[in-house]
């Protein structure tokens, strides 16, 4: 499972869905349909309209995948904090009951507003 509790491992940025689809097509369930995708190095994370999920692409050949389903069910409360002057990275924090806060970091251009209204839409 990726170490949620530090969110150096990755810095995100926005990527064409069809990334996404390309890594975690196979896993949707019926209905379910990739919102945003966010990439890193060689991680992501893929927002749907039920879930997050963070994908760790692991080893020197990449074969190895750790695939992390995140209900937004299960959010409890969540926090953004924008991009500053010297600390030019966004920060999200998502508390998940039974898993505790999981942090991620976006680059600068992440849309703070756009990102709240529609987890709110799925979590409230």
């Amino acid at each position: 499972m990726i170490d949620f509790s530090n969110a150096r491992f990755i810095k995100l940025g926005e990527v064409d869905n069809a990334e996404g689809q390309k890594l975690i097509g196979d896993l949707l369930i019926e209905g379910e349909q990739i919102m945003s995708s966010y990439k890193g190095a060689r991680d992501m994370v893929i927002f749907t309209n039920k879930r997050c999920v963070a994908v760790n692409i692991q080893g020197l050949t990449g074969k190895k995948i750790d695939y992390t389903s995140l209900p937004y069910s299960k959010i409890q409360a969540w926090s953004v904090e924008t991009a500053g002057t010297f600390d030019r990275d966004t920060e999200l924090e998502m508390h998940f009951s039974s898993l505790g806060k999981v942090r991620l970091e976006f680059n600068s251009r992440f849309d703070v507003k756009a990102f709240n209204r529609f987890l709110g839409s799925y979590v409230l």
